[in-house]
């Protein structure tokens, strides 16, 4: 291959590619993979491709399947397992994220009170 000023090849400057060399998956889409038999290219699907059927994540093919208490009983095992996944906070977190509630709302309880004595008073002075 033919070498650039930073030591970088160019592809393609000689033809033929370098065994040695990854190819990635980004560059098999662009390029197309080369056959197992020789010289002949094929455009490697991508996932937006149409026609090529959605892969099912547990190999059912239909989620309807099985009794209805089968159904109820995967229903609770995926909600304790996504349970399992979630960050529960400390006792201290919780009282932390409580008070600074408690403080925000009674600020602006104290602020629409406030504005509300003084637009009461400013309508007062204006209307009599």
């Amino acid at each position: 291959m033919s070498e650039d000023t930073g030591g970088r090849r160019r592809p393609g400057a000689d033809g033929a590619d370098d065994p040695s060399r990854p190819v990635t998956a980004a560059g098999r889409r662009r390029r197309g993979a080369a056959d197992e038999t020789g010289g002949t290219t094929r455009v490697v699907p991508t996932r937006g491709d149409k026609g090529a059927p959605t892969p099912s994540r547990d190999g059912r093919s239909n989620a309807s399947e099985g009794s209805a208490i089968a159904r109820l009983q995967r229903f609770l095992r995926e909600v304790v397992a996504e349970l399992r996944k979630v960050h529960w906070p400390t006792r201290r977190q919780i009282v932390v994220y409580t008070v600074v509630v408690l403080v925000f709302v009674a600020f602006m309880v104290t602020l629409v009170g406030l504005l509300d004595v003084g637009f009461q008073k400013l309508t007062f002075a204006l209307f009599g």
